[in-house]
């Protein structure tokens, strides 16, 4: 556990000494007792997604994520709501929406951020313009002081220059008191509003917010109550634990939204630019720049999103407006194109709306993520990437800013919030150099002078952490400086609550991820890795978090995190150990360690990571590579080599179908039998056809065609326990005029050797297929799969596995093995399948969608061919994994976590569904599930269309 909390989506790596799940406020005042009584320090932590190192550190890092995420109470009258600190921020919205509310700041985590780390760094998003900071809206907050001692801040009215507040608690009164006798003194006024960032600047978290406090009374009379909320929105957690949150929630924004994506030749191009669309007052203007654009082309989840994209632009400028009707948002997208153009601006500007929109969305909040996708050691480093000015002075700033670089030999990455200031700015740097290391440095005190000189903030909304910290006399002055080391020790006189972050900050360059000049050895491994290792590819990894999102958010990764929301049981948590003893094990075989396999465990393997990760991190890859090398050293367990062996056991079973079947047909059998070999007792096991698929299509008549030829691939599952589906899918294929033929008896895909990481077992299947299939499988003459899984092995995992020498062939087989889906979903664009050959009977489609169809093919066929026949209305199941994800159900261990997967989106909606509503999934696996938990039988896409043939 503390290997995998010593990190966060920052470039900073130190151990914690211990981590705790707190389940009640009674669990934290019990941290905050132990933290003083043994003079170490609580880390507060929601999502980790923090980009300064505000979570990474050597006390106990507090995690409230999993306990503390209930949301209280919600006053639709008085526009409020109350949380704890592990809500997350778009199932915040989730619930606000049938009021008719919302909280308005989002960050580019939204799905995955935490109200309680949004208050910590008091942060904004891409709507700021709109909705301004996190701070804007928290209106009252319930914490635990220093002392254990329990507080309310909210609205204090100031009388005769003093705050009323019960005497009750003393700490708290004593809280009060000095900082109104601290901020009282004209000169310290004076200092902190000479020295601050330039009022017009909206985004600014340089340092403790003691200028906002000088807002309100008794400071500035007529001004709003006396709020030290103001001061805890930005702290960090280095001033008190947060154990409820109240907000202000505004009403939902008019329904309409329209984004015009105006295309620029260069980033001095769009900002420029952003002036314009400014005065239109927009309610989001975001940059995307070439480096960001040229990343979504090798993500498989964004490049579906490039679809507005114009030739290859230097930026886009995404610019929103909300209006009641559309063409309210057609009259200002015309003015911003004209203005634009007479100004010489731009020359592509499409106006997208409805589902568009959160395409695009989606594509600029992939961004930091897209940015760990290059390969090698040399990154897009989060280091000068949160500094904000006035946005009249953002391009003269970018310009200086880019010159500085210039200077360096180096360049960076723009994207994000133009429309208030901020640009998101990483320069590329090699921080396991001394050379980058001193860089990292060196770029950082550049950039914050010349933020000085324009009296920015060098922390916009990322908060200042162990990255920014040691900068922030230079933003503000030693006199400020010295005030905020003053708030500091008021609040937390033991230093018990998250040191080392805003004041007294460690040196930045130092506790980084990675130590500069450090060595790993050279990897030998079964899978290739293109560009790079086995270890560069999980330091692609950067720590956003993607991986934490729920269920409610929609997408597959990571289904063992939906279940059980444990950190542990993440995609980074898998890239985090691995990366650790990856490159500091002393063993000969660094795989070779109990903790790696124990974090892997409830990996699914479902890829769901490989497409969703904006890092495009494939763990089902890592997972199996890992494997094969722990197993070496280890041994392989009795079950893994059964389940590997799916096909040579079906084999000899199916010499006796009925003898295997009376087994696992009568659930007292059954139950001791998945015993014995590690299943568990209340799983029911798929049951052998009286005849394997080959030996029916050896005995069969086949039917005269001259059609297209079609290759059957008859995989190890279609073979021995879905040969009905086989059977269904020639005789489709032969009604619909095709000439089906089998390349080979008994081919297997190598799916089951590939799920266990019995890599080098699975390579010689994968070498002998290619040597098979290549000189007979082509675009015109298609390998078709029945079970989705098996099928597109050739397209993932052969490439990279098979021998060197038949990579290349490899390739071409696999662009040209596909799932009967998408065969059919060809034939249909070609017109040579029609609806009219089904009937036009009326049916509801409810469809399940296979992980791996997903991660590397589509939906889209599955849906294309269902919707065939003339009056068949089909709907996606939002779920993500099932559950069962091969043997991973079956296992007695896992049975409890699969099922709880199933039971979040799938199982529920299909129950709801009336007999008549046909299930589809053409996964083996997911139609075992879903009948396992609803009794419901589910039909393989190619099952239903035999039904539909029009008699």
């Amino acid at each position: 556990m503390r290997t995998l909390y010593a990190t966060d989506a920052s470039a900073y790596r130190e151990f914690p000494t211990a981590v705790a799940l707190p389940k009640t406020q009674s669990d934290l005042k019990t941290l905050i007792a132990f933290a003083r009584e043994h003079r170490t320090s609580l880390i507060p932590r929601t999502a980790g997604t923090s980009l300064a190192g505000q979570v990474v550190g050597a006390g106990i890092v507090v995690d409230v994520s999993k306990y503390f995420n209930r949301i209280l109470e919600v006053n639709p009258e008085e526009g409020w709501v109350r949380v704890q600190p592990g809500v997350v921020r778009d199932e915040l919205n989730m619930f606000l929406k049938p009021y008719g509310f919302l909280f308005g700041p989002e960050t580019s985590t939204a799905n995955r951020a935490m109200i309680g780390g949004m208050v910590g760094n008091n942060s904004c998003g891409s709507n700021s313009v709109v909705y301004g900071s996190t701070r804007e809206h928290v209106l009252e907050v319930k914490a635990l002081l220093a002392d254990g001692s329990e507080a309310i801040f909210s609205d204090r009215p100031a009388v005769n220059g003093r705050i009323a507040v019960s005497p009750e608690n003393p700490f708290e009164k004593h809280i009060y008191d000095r900082t109104i006798e601290l901020l009282s003194d004209p000169v310290t006024q004076e200092e902190i509003r000479a020295n601050f960032p330039k009022p017009s600047i909206e985004r600014r978290n340089t340092g403790y917010a003691i200028d906002m406090l000088l807002h309100a009374e008794p400071f500035t009379p007529g001004g709003p109550d006396f709020n030290l909320c103001q001061l805890i929105a930005g702290s960090e957690g280095t001033l008190c634990f947060l154990t409820e949150i109240k907000l202000h929630v505004n009403p939902l924004p008019p329904k309409e939204t329209g984004l015009i994506c105006v295309h620029f030749n260069s980033v001095d191009e769009a900002l420029r630019a952003n002036i314009i669309a400014m005065q239109f007052k927009p309610s989001a203007s975001e940059l995307i720049d070439h480096y960001i654009l040229e990343c979504t082309k090798s993500s498989i989840e964004q490049r579906k999103n490039r679809f507005f994209v114009d030739g290859d632009p230097g930026a886009i400028l995404v610019v929103e407006f909300k209006r009641d009707t559309r063409e309210e948002i057609e009259i200002l997208a015309a003015q911003v194109e004209a203005d634009m153009r007479q100004a010489g601006l731009g020359y592509h500007f499409p106006l997208l709306f409805g589902a568009d929109t959160g395409k695009i969305w989606a594509l600029r909040k992939a961004g930091l993520g897209l940015l760990s996708n290059l390969p090698g050691d040399e990154k897009a480093v989060a280091v000068i990437e949160d500094t904000a000015v006035d946005i009249y002075d953002l391009p003269d700033f970018i310009r200086d800013f880019n010159d500085i670089l210039h200077q360096n030999g180096m360049s960076a990455v723009h994207y994000a919030h133009a429309g208030s200031g901020e640009i998101h700015l990483r320069p590329i740097i090699n921080l396991k150099t001394e050379e980058g290391n001193r860089q990292f440095r060196l770029i950082a005190e550049e950039i914050a002078r010349l933020v000085k000189k324009y009296n920015g903030s060098l922390s916009g909304e990322h908060g200042d952490g162990r990255l920014r910290g040691e900068f922030i006399p230079w933003m503000v002055g030693e006199k400020n400086y010295a005030l905020m080391k003053e708030v500091k020790a008021l609040w937390d006189p033991e230093n018990i609550f998250n040191p080392g972050k805003i004041v007294d900050t460690p040196p930045m360059n130092t506790f980084l991820r990675y130590t500069p000049g450090q060595q790993t050895p050279a990897f030998n491994t079964y899978f290739r890795y293109t560009d790079q290792d086995v270890l560069q590819h999980a330091e692609q990894c950067n720590g956003s978090g993607d991986c934490r999102k729920s269920h409610l958010s929609g997408g597959t990764m990571c289904p063992s995190f939906m279940a059980t929301r444990n950190e542990k049981e993440t995609t980074r948590a898998r890239a985090n150990i691995l990366r650790e003893f990856l490159t500091n094990s002393t063993q000969p075989n660094r795989f070779a360690h109990d903790e790696i396999k124990e974090v892997m465990d409830l990996c699914l393997l479902c890829k769901g990571c490989k497409a969703e990760c904006p890092s495009n991190v494939d763990m089902a890859k890592l997972k199996m590579e890992f494997l094969q090398h722990y197993y070496e050293q280890k041994g392989v367990p009795m079950r893994s080599r059964l389940i590997a062996g799916f096909s040579s056991l079906n084999k000899m079973a199916s010499m006796a179908p009925w003898a295997y079947n009376a087994i696992f047909d009568t659930p007292a059998l059954r139950r001791i039998a998945n015993r014995v070999v590690g299943f568990h007792p209340d799983r029911t096991m798929p049951l052998l056809a009286p005849q394997t698929f080959n030996s029916w299509w050896k005995k069969r008549s086949a039917t005269p065609a001259n059609g297209k030829i079609v290759y059957l691939f008859a995989d190890e599952f279609t073979n021995y326990n879905d040969v009905e589906i086989g059977k269904k899918v020639v005789g489709l294929l032969e009604k619909l005029g095709y000439d089906v033929r089998l390349p080979g008896e008994n081919l297997q895909s190598a799916r089951p050797q590939l799920s266990k990481g019995l890599l080098k077992e699975a390579k010689e299947v994968a070498n002998r297929n290619v040597r098979q299939l290549k000189d007979i499988i082509s675009e015109e003459t298609p390998l078709v799969g029945v079970e989705p899984s098996a099928i597109l092995t050739f397209r993932d995992e052969y490439p990279d596995l098979v021998d060197a020498d038949l990579a290349e062939a490899a390739a071409r087989l696999g662009k040209n093995a596909l799932t009967f889906e998408e065969f059919l979903a060809r034939e249909v664009d070609a017109k040579r399948i029609r609806p009219e050959q089904f009937t036009a009977e009326k049916r509801l489609i409810k469809l399940h969608g296979h992980c791996q169809q997903k991660a590397v093919s589509s939906l889209v066929p599955s849906k294309k061919i269902l919707s065939l026949p003339a009056n068949y209305e089909v709907q996606l199941i939002p779920s993500g994994c099932c559950g069962m994800a091969g043997s991973f159900g079956y296992e007695a261990e896992h049975y409890d976590v699969s099922m709880k997967i199933g039971e979040m989106v799938l199982f529920p909606t299909v129950r709801k569904q009336p007999q008549e509503v046909i299930i589809a999934a053409a996964g083996t696996s997911c139609r075992h599930q879903i009948h396992d938990g609803t009794g419901r039988t589910a039909l393989h896409p190619a099952e239903i269309l035999w039904d539909a043939l029009a008699k």
